[in-house]
């Protein structure tokens, strides 16, 4: 059965989209990013959470903050990426859902008011907002290559002294360059994921 998504969206989303490695030096603009943001924002989180957090490291002084953190595999193609972005948690979230899921106000004090509840409520619906992210850069013609080969706790520090937001995934986005792309490695087939009862 067909998709309703024509071929060349699912190509450029899924089939010929790969994790990047390496980038061309063109800029990624503010308009671009402001584009990715305005559409993964409608995509779905629970009670319309919204918890995710997206930092831009910019500047020269940015970039060498968070590389020192960075492992040391992942540490010369951020310093060369056109743009990186620091995706993290918003552990106070509750404190806007009376704004964002105005049908339910009392969720703020009710369900989350505690930060043994917000934690992993949070850090759930913002890594499904990661995942949207980062479809949303391949969307806007990108490639997106996320890590996780960082010092949470030194990045957290670094960026979110405060401790209302922890770090989730290092995000270097950008056009990508000659060799950015290593070939694709095997998936599991559907009959090794799919069970129906």
């Amino acid at each position: 059965m067909a998709l309703a998504l024509d071929p060349a969206a699912q190509d450029l989303l899924f089939r010929e989209a790969h994790t990047a490695n390496s980038f061309t030096d063109e800029p990624v603009t503010e308009d671009q990013v402001r584009a990715i943001y305005d559409l993964v924002k409608l995509a779905p989180t629970a009670f319309n959470q919204s918890p995710l957090r997206v930092t831009l490291v910019r500047s020269a002084e940015a970039r060498e903050r968070l590389v020192r953190h960075l492992a040391e595999g992942n540490r010369e193609k951020t310093a060369a990426a056109p743009l990186v972005a620091i995706l993290s948690v918003d552990l106070d979230f509750h404190e806007r859902l009376p704004e964002l899921f105005p049908a339910m106000p009392q969720l703020k004090d009710a369900v989350f008011a505690e930060p043994e509840a917000r934690e992993p409520a949070g850090t759930f619906n913002a890594s499904l907002q990661a995942g949207y992210f980062l479809l949303g850069v391949r969307a806007a013609g990108l490639a997106a290559g996320p890590m996780t080969g960082f010092d949470a706790e030194g990045v957290n520090k670094e960026f979110f002294g405060d401790g209302r937001q922890k770090a989730l995934v290092v995000v270097n986005m950008g056009k990508p360059g000659p060799d950015a792309y290593r070939p694709r490695s095997p998936r599991l087939d559907y009959s090794e994921v799919v069970t129906t009862l």
